[in-house]
């Protein structure tokens, strides 16, 4: 359980970093605005049209008496939105680093060069296209395994007593996990570490990725504050994934001596 408070600690440590570097924090929120607006335009589409939708999917739902065919189609179109919403609170993470792919990557070197013992960043040596079609390919992969995760769970929130209680809490911990993922392989995909070593790698330490990746998924349930939490969310997931490697890290406050956030600090 232990590593539920040390998970939760790299959440906080990552927002006190990019807190600290104000240059990077600034051109980190750019790719979560992007996909906010994107993601909102969507879900007031929906919410516009997807009655409409609805009622084109079930004709045969036409000749029903009233008011069957009304409160029918009014509960598929609440659970078109719940689904909708479930997908968009799952993918936001993926979708946004897929944009901000050049942002986010120069952010995760930054907080490895910095706490670094040497200062050096590890590198892939991989191209900017050749790294955007990894990550892009990683995270469809991703994205799948959390859509199956997501369908399950909403099935099994028909159940009576456990649909409203257990599962809840059970989707929590599934969005967790999968936040995690999306957040660290930036971080490890610079190192060599592909999805299958990843995926085993988060698995070896759940409590520690829930620590992290939990309640970052119940933030990211009020507006807007997915897109602030970003920049701080990739730094800590950096953090995590030296720690998930045993790699040795730099006392993290060794930097607040120096007023200027741009200047790297050496041992």
């Amino acid at each position: 359980m232990r590593d539920l408070g040390v998970g939760f600690g790299y959440l906080l440590k990552g927002q006190r970093w990019v807190g600290r570097h104000g240059k990077q924090y600034g051109f980190g929120l750019l790719p979560g605005l992007i996909t906010l607006v994107l993601y909102a335009a969507a879900l007031v589409a929906l919410a516009l049209w997807g009655e409409d939708l609805v009622a084109w999917a079930t004709p045969f739902a036409d000749d029903w008496s009233s008011p069957w065919a009304g409160l029918f189609r009014g509960f598929l179109t609440a659970v078109l939105f719940a689904l909708g919403l479930l997908l968009a609170v799952l993918t936001f993470t993926a979708v946004t680093l897929l944009i901000g792919q050049p942002f986010y990557e120069n952010l995760s070197e930054k907080v490895d060069e910095d706490v670094s013992p040497d200062g050096t960043p590890p590198r892939s040596g991989l191209s900017f296209w050749r790294e955007l079609w990894i990550s892009a390919r990683d995270s469809l992969r991703v994205l799948v395994r959390a859509g199956l995760w997501g369908l399950l769970l909403f099935a099994l929130g028909f159940l009576p007593l456990v649909g409203q209680t257990v599962v809840p809490v059970v989707g929590f911990f599934v969005t967790g996990f999968f936040l995690t993922e999306e957040l660290a392989a930036v971080a490890l995909q610079r190192r060599g570490v592909d999805l299958r070593a990843r995926l085993a790698l988060l698995r070896s330490r759940k409590t520690l990725v829930w620590g992290f990746g939990t309640p970052l998924g119940l933030a990211f349930l009020v507006p807007f504050v997915a897109v602030f939490l970003m920049p701080g969310a990739v730094a800590g997931a950096t953090l995590l994934a030296r720690d998930l490697l045993g790699e040795e890290t730099a006392t993290e406050d060794r930097d607040q001596d120096h007023p200027d956030p741009d200047r790297r600090i050496t041992s």
